[in-house]
């Protein structure tokens, strides 16, 4: 059973967008982007208060995904590819994307900051840091 409602287009959407995000970081790190993406539907605060589907939260404006500009967006998801965003769609969460609503990736050497927009770091994975909300802003996501 799913953690929300999705569609089939929006399976493909979310897939894309894991893809497009972190394909160089391999399945898990693609894993990390899509347990963002849901977090952002399940949380309920913040400036994702009002968003209720995959393609809310992709498409977000301001504050949704750069990956959505790339070419590595625009094709349709191969089955692969649809398997892992099932995954997060169906609760699987994997570290340190447990509860992070953000990501971005540092310049190539850089350390992650410890905090991004007041934004507390949980860990990095390969080339992406990501950051969890100040303990209680989003106490749905807990």
């Amino acid at each position: 059973m799913s953690l929300i409602t999705y569609t089939p287009k929006e399976l493909d959407l979310l897939a894309r967008l894991m893809r497009a995000e972190a394909i160089g970081e391999g399945a898990l790190g693609m894993l990390m982007v899509g347990n963002v993406v849901v977090n952002r539907i399940l949380a309920n605060c913040l400036t994702f208060k009002d968003i209720n589907t995959v393609t809310e939260a992709i498409f977000q404006s301001p504050g949704g995904f750069v990956g959505t500009t790339s070419p590595l967006f625009l094709n349709s998801a191969t089955t692969y590819e649809k398997s892992l965003a099932e995954k997060v769609l169906n609760g699987q969460y994997f570290y340190p994307a447990t509860h992070a609503l953000w990501f971005y990736a540092p310049t190539e050497g850089t350390a992650c900051v410890n905090f991004w927009y007041e934004q507390e770091l949980v860990g990095r994975y390969k080339n992406h840091c990501f950051y969890r909300p100040i303990a209680g802003a989003c106490e749905e996501l807990y």
